[in-house]
């Protein structure tokens, strides 16, 4: 790579590996990751903490009142290499993880309040490094010039699929109907909310990783990137 600042956005499906594979580009590349994704988790979490969320309800009012309180930053982890996100000083990758954020961080996300604090957040971070950053509408929205445009999918049952994994590893007593449920139905949501869609970003490149191997996927990145 030459010493131009380089932009790689990857936007895509809930559940779709999207952040394991941008934080093993980034550390093979050495360049800065970003999830924002965690970003909007944070919020979510917080909103819960609050009582802002009530009857899976968000109530904007008292989101409003208090968003200025919401302060959201990253940590670097020297065993993992990785930032970690942090919440008003707080690490909480783990808490920001579970299903009751997963359900919840749709509604709070398509919130524009909530979108105006975070996409500038998420540019001034990114100034002046490259940067992997994924999330949502990185390509159409934070980074419209980015260098690198991806869009990332696979099929629902085998995102949830992945998801349940995952969960299941960490010793958490889930339902694969339930998380196959609450993958089409963010789904829908960030696909059909009024502030900043999902939507493959005209220039963006698909990738299809059903039937794709970690490597392969990483593979087909860097070529790309080339």
């Amino acid at each position: 790579m030459n010493n131009k600042t380089t932009i790689i956005a990857i936007d895509g499906h809930s559940s779709c590996g999207k952040s394991t594979v941008a934080k093993t580009i980034a550390k093979q590349l050495g360049f800065v990751y970003i999830d924002t994704g965690a970003m909007y988790r944070a919020v979510t979490l917080y909103c819960l903490q609050q009582g802002i969320i009530q009857n899976r309800l968000v109530n904007e009012a008292l989101l409003t009142e208090k968003l200025s309180e919401i302060i959201i930053d990253f940590k670097y982890n020297i065993t993992t290499g990785l930032p970690e996100v942090m919440l008003n000083g707080k690490v909480v990758e783990s808490e920001i993880r579970g299903m009751e954020v997963s359900e919840m961080v749709s509604p709070v996300s398509k919130l524009k309040m909530v979108r105006d604090r975070l996409v500038p957040l998420q540019r001034a971070i990114s100034d002046g490094q490259s940067v992997v950053m994924d999330g949502r509408d990185i390509g159409t929205v934070v980074f419209p010039n980015a260098d690198l445009k991806i869009f990332m999918t696979a099929d629902p049952k085998i995102r949830a699929q992945r998801r349940f994994d995952e969960l299941v590893s960490k010793g958490e007593t889930v339902n694969f109907d339930q998380i196959l449920k609450n993958v089409v139905d963010r789904d829908y949501q960030d696909e059909h909310r009024a502030e900043s869609p999902l939507q493959k970003a005209s220039d963006a490149l698909l990738l299809d990783n059903s039937f794709m191997t970690r490597d392969e996927q990483l593979q087909w990145i860097i070529t790309k990137l080339k």
